[in-house]
């Protein structure tokens, strides 16, 4: 019986490994979708609202017919959708772009992914979760691995104002782990992306209507440099579509689906390969070259993801 118990437990981590690439590499590609976008003429509050609310669309049916006969399920977790639509969606959003608005994208991004540091702080005042050596070592070098990936060490201007608001993504990060894991209610994770998604889209919307962030969009073609620098130019429904089906439906659904598994912790630090996923595609899409220096990082950021898993409890 132990036997079928521990191959049932190395199953779902593995799986949930599995799932967790998925959503990395789904959510890595929104930027480089994003930046075509935006060098058509979008604003990024405008490219954020159609990429969630499309993901919504797209996953509600399914959430649907996962709710059958059981829609007390989302009543009764009504706060847990507000909580992961406003925060670990809108806000979160919202707080990323604004941040990039005032300073240098990786340093919002970098400060964005300290949200596995808060998790593990989280854990461990909430839950007394204490973290062990490996998972303290872990965190280390993905924090070691990100600062060679980002490229930050030749040095980066920076704005207080714009660390406030990456603070506040990083906040919105990591709500989204720590909400992403909850599964006392057994509410779907479909139902919870869609209901999350749509709520979070919605709010973007008003947000751009009553002024708050500029809202703009246009159906002019969104060319896309490529790695030899010839380029491609695609309509705009296409990038489009693939932040609202890939980069969001796919990565948040895979995304709660792994945290359910490998729980927040150590999901939060295999999201860190978001960064690397981000990077090859940028070369892929828009011909930016990755350097050796952070190749290295990413193997680095790998290595903690690894180290944190073993330094994970077995229960």
């Amino acid at each position: 019986m132990s036997l079928v118990t521990h191959d049932k437990e190395t199953g779902r981590a593995a799986s949930g490994l599995g799932l967790a690439l998925v959503s990395a590499s789904s959510f890595g590609l929104s930027g480089p979708l994003g930046r075509g976008l935006m060098d058509a003429g979008w604003t990024s509050a405008a490219a954020v609202a159609v990429r969630v609310l499309l993901a919504a669309l797209v996953l509600l049916p399914v959430a649907v017919v996962r709710l059958r006969g059981r829609t007390h399920l989302l009543r009764r977790n009504a706060p847990l959708v507000a909580g992961y639509g406003l925060v670990a969606v809108a806000a979160c959003q919202l707080s990323f772009f604004n941040a990039v608005a005032r300073m240098e994208v990786g340093v919002a991004l970098l400060v964005e992914y300290t949200a596995p540091i808060a998790v593990v702080g989280w854990l461990w005042l909430r839950h007394g979760r204490r973290p062990g050596r490996l998972t303290v070592l872990g965190a280390a070098f993905g924090v070691v691995g990100l600062l060679l990936v980002l490229d930050l060490l030749s040095g980066a201007e920076v704005d207080v104002v714009g660390v406030l608001w990456a603070l506040g993504a990083m906040v919105g990060a990591a709500v989204y782990f720590v909400l992403s894991g909850r599964q006392d209610d057994a509410l779907p994770g479909s139902a919870l992306a869609a209901g999350g998604l749509l709520l979070g889209g919605l709010v973007l919307v008003a947000a751009g209507l009553v002024g708050l962030v500029p809202f703009e969009a246009t159906t002019a073609p969104v060319r896309f440099a490529g790695v030899t620098g010839d380029g491609v130019t695609v309509a705009w429904w296409l990038p489009v579509l693939g932040l609202g089906v890939v980069t969001a439906a796919l990565g948040y659904v895979t995304g709660i689906a792994a945290t359910r598994r490998l729980g927040s912790r150590l999901a939060s630090f295999v999201a860190l390969t978001e960064v690397l996923m981000s990077l090859v595609f940028a070369w892929v899409l828009l011909g930016e070259a990755v350097r050796p220096g952070q190749l290295a990082g990413g193997a680095l950021t790998l290595l903690g993801v690894v180290v944190v898993r073993l330094g994970e409890p077995r229960t």
